[in-house]
């Protein structure tokens, strides 16, 4: 059945998911099977998340690994959902890339049909669907878990959401990683994380997470100094998502190399006079 137009009907319903669009109109672009054998594919770790006052940092490594090769280098694990969000990936590379994509594409969607965007834990809400339409893939060993975060236009925040491979979704306090590193990179941000601290501060506390994590996991990439390869690092706040330029990480990066042949194990925590804890 056509509408006047000549358009299938289906392209004139009403509604603002792209993702329920292309699941009426073509199912066979959604990448969703379920059954066979586990399939050996690229996987991306690692990611992390912090706020700052008024704002949030997110940041991941840059290294995809298969069994105990690395399959890439400088893969980009961090991406802005919107003007306002970011999403970073773990788990199966090309899979996650393409799901960033058609969330992108989603938000983007909801956008221009209903001439608003959606609110913040409403684009986690349809971030969690996508995952959840996964599960077939993820039951193969092909899981995709992203982290979410981004600026709460509402209450002037920056608010981080974690997720499970079944779609499920929660919000996180403070700070978060993902992937196979993220129980170091999660000691380092519980022991470096202050609550009053402010954007270039939290940037560097994730880079010290990423560092941490790459210490102690084979699958965290640490900083390629030779190569000049760094993290991807974005902040978030009123003004929108940046993403911090390499030439400024370089600088960063170097201070941070430096800090660590003084000391390996990384910076101390201090209280919150700034003096050093024992």
């Amino acid at each position: 059945m056509t509408h006047a137009s000549g358009l299938p009907a289906h392209f004139m319903r009403p509604g603002s998911s792209f993702f329920d669009f292309l699941t009426t109109h073509d199912p066979s672009l959604i990448r969703s099977v379920g059954g066979g054998a586990t399939i050996e594919a690229p996987h991306g770790t690692t990611i992390v998340s912090c706020r700052f006052q008024h704002g949030v940092v997110m940041a991941g490594d840059r290294r995809a690994t298969m069994g105990n090769m690395i399959a890439q280098r400088d893969i980009e694990k961090v991406y802005p959902a919107d003007e306002l969000s970011v999403v970073g990936i773990a788990g199966t590379a090309g899979l996650a890339v393409e799901m960033v994509r058609l969330f992108q594409t989603e938000l983007e969607h909801f956008e221009k049909i209903e001439g608003m965007t959606l609110s913040l834990e409403g684009k986690a809400n349809r971030l969690s669907s996508f995952i959840r339409s996964n599960l077939g893939m993820a039951m193969q060993g092909l899981a995709v878990v992203p982290l979410f975060a981004g600026y709460d236009q509402a209450s002037d925040i920056g608010r981080i959401f974690s997720y499970d491979v079944t779609g499920g979704r929660y919000e996180e306090h403070d700070y978060y990683s993902v992937g196979s590193g993220s129980p170091f990179a999660r000691g380092s941000l519980k022991k470096l994380f202050r609550a009053e601290q402010d954007a270039d501060a939290a940037v560097r506390v994730c880079l010290q997470a990423l560092y941490d994590a790459a210490d102690d996991d084979s699958a965290t990439g640490g900083p390629d100094m030779t190569r000049r390869i760094f993290p991807v690092v974005y902040t978030v706040d009123a003004r929108g998502a940046r993403r911090i330029h390499e030439s400024e990480l370089q600088v960063l990066m170097d201070a941070v190399v430096d800090q660590r042949f003084q000391r390996p194990d990384g910076p101390v925590a201090t209280d919150p006079t700034g003096e050093a804890t024992s």
